[in-house]
């Protein structure tokens, strides 16, 4: 088995930052308030003093053995790591930020950042963001004011088993997405397939897992200032009509088990011999694979919509470090994010995390560049966008997943659920 660079504790996690049911602090125009004790600028001095860093799942059970790199370019300042679980982070961090008692920094989930903006700093001028590609930046902003530095990213490419696809007759990864859906077919007369294509019909996350197609069709879930939904977009529409005919067709199982793993364990047993997933479930595959599975799949990039258009576009998310208004420590906080921002540190993460670097130098690494399932992330991580940094977005997007079903299963149209989707998110308003 390969380095279990990527774990299923991290797509847990990144699973969590995305959907979480959560009472949102939401946003108001203190939002807007100045921070006066900001840091302007980050000083060339050594950090110094104690300095407090609360960390989620698989990260924080990692981070304080890490944090001694940092230590030693620093003798003068004492790192403390809080480890805490996915599961019990919103509330622990709305708790701490009302009593005023919490960490100097912490790992944000990009989809929690306009939940709890008003309490970060905002990033200091000469923190070089110059590595970091504009998707990943973006989720680090909310009312345009950069709040997080990207730390990891995660996003999705089509993952597909070259040994049936040669049976079937392809010798090549599918470019558009009739080529995407004809290879299907084409798998599916392999004997041992079920369906050639697996999509979460249902469930959470269902809806963000079709929005890489949206994206790619060119939709926007809101408007340019983000104070309205727009989930009669085209771009949407054309999108779920094509998601949604797979299942029309037969092509992907609209009753599929979408407990975490059976989509990696219908991949391996070549029940369903293509997904689109997360670089998590490379070492999920190859540990359920056995030896040699390596050989029989292929990550590439995403198909485009038709031959005319541009590359795909995927969705990007992972998460952030950002610094709080309280902190006793801000210079140090932001000498840590600084450190934690560099090429060789994000590379060194990686490599005991099994995180996606958010620096672009750092997939020069050996341990990235060297690896053939691997660059097709970095590949698809030029063409990608965040969900809205809006603290409704994950009502909203639990609302999605629920009528993404009925259309799913054909019990509204495309059109007919996507009215009522923007029916039910205007309600719910976007925060601002």
């Amino acid at each position: 088995m390969m380095k279990s660079f990527f774990k299923a504790a991290v797509a847990v996690a990144a699973s969590a930052v995305m959907v979480i049911s959560m009472s949102s602090c939401g946003r108001s125009a203190s939002s807007a308030d100045s921070d006066p004790d900001a840091v302007k600028a980050i000083d060339s001095s050594k950090a110094t003093g104690s300095l407090t860093i609360w960390a989620m799942g698989n990260e924080g059970d990692l981070l304080g053995d890490f944090v001694k790199g940092f230590e030693k370019e620093n003798p003068d300042v004492k790192v403390k790591v809080t480890a805490i679980p996915w599961s019990s982070a919103h509330d622990k961090l709305q708790t701490a930020i009302a009593a005023g008692n919490g960490p100097d920094l912490a790992q944000m989930g990009t989809t929690w950042m306009a939940d709890f903006s008003n309490s970060f700093s905002t990033v200091p001028d000469n923190l070089d963001m110059s590595d970091f590609s504009n998707g990943s930046k973006a989720a680090g902003q909310v009312d345009g004011k950069q709040l997080g530095v990207p730390w990891y990213i995660d996003t999705r490419v089509l993952y597909y088993r070259t040994d049936i696809a040669e049976m079937a007759g392809w010798s090549r990864a599918p470019k558009t997405w009739d080529e995407l859906k004809q290879m299907a077919k084409d798998m599916q007369k392999v004997d041992g397939v079920k369906y050639g294509m697996n999509l979460n019909p249902s469930g959470t996350d269902a809806f963000l897992g079709t929005l890489p197609f949206s994206y790619s069709a060119g939709a926007s879930l809101t408007n340019k200032e983000q104070t309205k939904w727009t989930f009669e977009d085209t771009g949407i529409k054309k999108g779920l009509n094509f998601t949604t005919s797979l299942y029309r067709d037969g092509v992907a199982d609209v009753n599929a088990d979408v407990s975490p793993g059976a989509d990696i364990a219908n991949f391996v047993s070549g029940d369903t011999p293509m997904m689109l997933q997360g670089p998590t479930a490379v070492s999920q595959i190859n540990e359920l694979g056995g030896d040699g599975f390596e050989s029989k799949y292929a990550t590439v990039v995403l198909p485009s919509m038709d031959g005319s258009s541009g590359p795909a576009t995927s969705f990007v998310g992972g998460c952030d470090l950002v610094t709080f208004k309280d902190s006793k420590n801000k210079q140090s906080a932001w000498k840590f994010i600084q450190w934690a921002s560099k090429p060789e540190t994000q590379a060194k993460w990686y490599e005991k995390s099994s995180d996606l670097p958010a620096s672009q130098k750092a997939w020069d690494d050996d341990a990235l560049s060297g690896n053939d399932k691997l660059a097709a992330f970095g590949d698809q991580l030029k063409n990608t966008m965040a969900p809205p940094a809006l603290s409704t977005w994950s009502q909203v997007s639990s609302a999605a997943d629920r009528i993404l079903e009925q259309m799913n299963k054909g019990q509204v149209s495309v059109d007919e659920g996507l009215k009522n989707l923007q029916s039910e998110a205007d309600s719910i308003g976007t925060g601002n």
